[in-house]
């Protein structure tokens, strides 16, 4: 599908919904923990530039041989193992077996945190003094983490994206996510949370090209305990991003042609 350039201020028009069916090549990223950012204006560590996961989570985070649109790979979660609870189980199965009209991107809904992370799509980081701003290719997708030390809004209050809330400890951006809703997926096959998900992201540059992003994922509804998932980034040499835009509310043609066989 036709794709369109998208720079910082630009306007552009939605195009249609994108199915996600390449994968960027996995690399190995040579890093050290023992690495010192440069610094920006402000003097905090500069992660600014654009960037892309080097793995196969948007399909599977857990590992997973290769079947019809999904490409072979590495799971991402620590140990594995996603901790669900026996019903919740039950429910993720039930999830695999209806996904192409279930999977919230289907429907072109915004992914939500931590799925927004992974989907193969380049993400352009850019620092101010008070806030950290994400900007996606994916469906031009704008993310607030918010840095001036404010709460997050009282009460919970159903977002796509969640309410961001940040800090720095040393050369890491610690990101606090909440008021997430139960709209969103992990994967394309299943896999799921309530809108208890309370997201905690650890941002740590590692190398002047590699950043390394760990989730740490509670939702006492879904799951036994808390558990961590990890994507590696690679710094893109380029100074722009394509856009793939989409409409909420847009299904893809898979969906669509099998309503129309009923």
């Amino acid at each position: 599908m036709p794709v369109k350039r998208w720079v910082v201020g630009s306007v552009v028009v939605p195009a249609a919904c994108v199915c996600l069916m390449l994968a960027p090549t996995i690399v190995t990223a040579q890093s050290s923990t023992n690495y010192t950012p440069p610094k920006t204006r402000e003097g905090q560590p500069d992660l600014q530039g654009i960037w892309q996961v080097v793995n196969t989570a948007a399909w599977d985070i857990q590992d997973h041989g290769a079947s019809l649109g999904v490409p072979a790979g590495h799971g991402v979660v620590e140990g594995n193992e996603i901790p669900y609870t026996p019903a919740a189980r039950a429910k993720k199965q039930e999830n695999f077996k209806n996904r192409e009209a279930l999977d919230p991107i289907n429907k072109c809904f915004l992914p939500g945190v931590p799925r927004i992370t992974y989907l193969p799509h380049p993400l352009q980081i850019v620092q101010l003094a008070d806030r950290v701003t994400i900007l996606h290719e994916y469906s031009r997708v704008i993310r607030f983490i918010y840095m001036n030390g404010n709460p997050h809004p009282a009460g919970h209050i159903d977002w796509y994206m969640g309410d961001s809330r940040g800090r720095w400890e040393g050369n890491t951006l610690v990101v606090d996510v909440a008021n997430l809703n139960d709209q969103t997926w992990f994967t394309i096959i299943g896999d799921f949370h309530s809108d208890a998900l309370h997201v905690t992201e650890r941002w740590t540059p590692t190398a002047p090209d590699h950043i390394v992003y760990i989730a740490t994922i509670e939702d006492r509804n879904v799951y036994t305990q808390p558990w961590k998932l990890r994507v590696d980034y690679r710094r893109q040499p380029v100074d722009e991003q394509w856009e793939s835009a989409v409409w909420e509310g847009n299904r893809t043609a898979d969906v669509v042609l099998g309503d129309q066989k009923k």
